[in-house]
Order: C-alpha cells, then sequence, then structure tokens
C-alpha cells in the first residue's frame, strides 16, 4: 500500500514539474535555443572535386570553396590561408572556364579563382579531359596545373589525409522567404 502511495505520490510531482515547466515556457514565450559550437578544426586540408555537366555550374562551386575558407580565416580560429591546404581538381565541362581562350567569357569565376590561388589554393586540370577537349597546357591560365589524370589525383590528396568535397549544384526552385 505505502509502494502505491509514493508512486502516485511521484507521479503527481512529475505531472506539477511539467506544468511548472510548461507554464513558464509559455509566460517566456521562446522554447529553448540551440547553441553555437567552435569545432575545434585544427590544420585543414580538403581536395575539392569539380565535375560539372554546365560550365557556369563553377560560379556556385567555388561559393563552396569560399564556405570552406572564409570561417577558418574569421574568429575564433583566424587561420590564415598558407595553413590550409587547398586543392581543386576540374575535369567536367567547367575546364573551359580556366583557358585562356575564354577568359572574358568566364571572366567573374577566372577572377575568384585568381583571388583563391593568390591565397594558395592549387587548382588542377586532368590532362585525359584536357586532350578530350583540344586543349594543352599552354591553353590554360596561369595559375593551372595540369595534372595526367583527375581520378588518380583525387586517390593521391585522399590518401595523405585531404577530405574530399563534391559540391552538389542545385537549381534553386523556391526563394528563401517562400520555403521560411
Amino acid at each position: 500500500m505505502w509502494f502505491r502511495q509514493a508512486i502516485l505520490h511521484g507521479m503527481r510531482n512529475l505531472l506539477i514539474s511539467f506544468l511548472v515547466f510548461g507554464l513558464s515556457f509559455l509566460a517566456s514565450g521562446s522554447a529553448p535555443a540551440g547553441k553555437k559550437v567552435d569545432t575545434p578544426y585544427g590544420e585543414p586540408k580538403a581536395v575539392f572535386d569539380f565535375y560539372f555537366d554546365d560550365p557556369r555550374q563553377i560560379d556556385s562551386a567555388l561559393y563552396w570553396l569560399r564556405s570552406y575558407m572564409n570561417p577558418l580565416m574569421e574568429a575564433p580560429y583566424n587561420l590564415a590561408p598558407e595553413f590550409m591546404d587547398i586543392v581543386v581538381v576540374i575535369h567536367g565541362t567547367e575546364i573551359v572556364t580556366v583557358a585562356k581562350a575564354n577568359q572574358h567569357k568566364y571572366a567573374d569565376a577566372v577572377g575568384r579563382m585568381k583571388y583563391y590561388a593568390s591565397l594558395g589554393v592549387k587548382f588542377r586540370v586532368c590532362g585525359l579531359a584536357a586532350a578530350d577537349y583540344g586543349y594543352q597546357v599552354k591553353d590554360f591560365q596561369d595559375f593551372v596545373e595540369v595534372v595526367p589524370s583527375a581520378i588518380t589525383e583525387l586517390g593521391y590528396w585522399q590518401q595523405r589525409g585531404y577530405g574530399l568535397i563534391t559540391p552538389r549544384i542545385l537549381d534553386k526552385k523556391f526563394s528563401i522567404e517562400d520555403i521560411r
């Protein structure tokens, strides 16, 4: 009998606690909030795999690169770009964006890539893809290095501990306001 009364008493106290919490939650008008976490990233190193079916998609892919670098250069990390090891391997239709002959057509993307190259990002073009497009080493921007094969290059960097990042470029169907 005393056991049953103890259980009922405990349940009543639990119910009261939930009611008090619920009422205080309603009175405050807000739910418990998320919290900011500063992951200790250390010395970041990544290899980006650029392989797109539309050369204009390189514009969106370069935002992935920006989204990788900018937070690391800001507080609390304050990493200088020279402390980041970043390689971009280009082997899809976007290869045309780094050909000198197309500099004016893709001027914005070329300007951004030159900027990242000045920060130490390495841009590598697949030699097999370059040959498929009829390009030779001399046809590319001066910040570009031509490697034998994109797939071999991606494997090489991953074997050395570089994280593989493959930008996924999607067509935006809704505005942020529409989906909020």
